[in-house]
């Protein structure tokens, strides 16, 4: 994958599903496994996110799905982030951060005061990165959702993104 100089985010689309589940099947089963609520979410986003009021967000570059995230509504003013990911010839660019920061312009334009997310204190790349974009931790220790997920972070969007989490784009910069 070549460097992209202008990436954009788009919102789900039924065209770039398979890219949904294959980015995120990638990391799930490099690191644990796939879990049942992982099968429903990655065969069908449309049912299981976007008519249920959430959102998936696709980065695409010179024709290329470089990565995905959703906003899963649990709840009015309540998002989960999940199925963050980036393809790994992409990785370490920076687009973590790029779809992070979408899906929390998302979730405020959507009157969103609360988005939290589930994840594995292994992943420590992508922890520094929430923890970047001021998530803080808010429960450690095995999840009854997910049999990987020994973290939850969240994030109360009152306030602005903290100063260093809005740098601009550049090959390289972590997430």
């Amino acid at each position: 994958m070549s460097d992209v100089a202008a990436p954009v985010v788009v919102t789900y689309r039924d065209e770039y599903r398979e890219h949904f589940a294959a980015l995120n099947r990638e990391w799930i089963e490099r690191w644990f496994r796939m879990e049942p609520r992982d099968w429903e979410a990655l065969g069908d986003p449309r049912g299981t996110i976007v008519d249920r009021g959430g959102e998936v967000f696709f980065l695409l570059g010179d024709g290329e799905v470089y990565g995905t995230c959703a906003l899963k509504l649990h709840e009015p003013g309540v998002y989960e982030l999940t199925k963050m990911a980036v393809h790994p010839d992409a990785r370490g660019r920076g687009y973590g951060g790029v779809l992070l920061r979408a899906a929390l312009d998302a979730a405020r334009e959507r009157g969103a005061r609360r988005v939290f997310l589930l994840s594995s204190q292994r992943l420590e790349p992508a922890i520094a990165m929430y923890r970047k974009h001021g998530f803080v931790v808010t429960r450690l220790g095995p999840h009854p959702l997910y049999e990987r997920s020994d973290i939850e972070m969240e994030l109360e969007l009152g306030a602005a993104p903290p100063p260093d989490a809005v740098e601009p784009l550049a090959a390289g910069s972590a997430g």
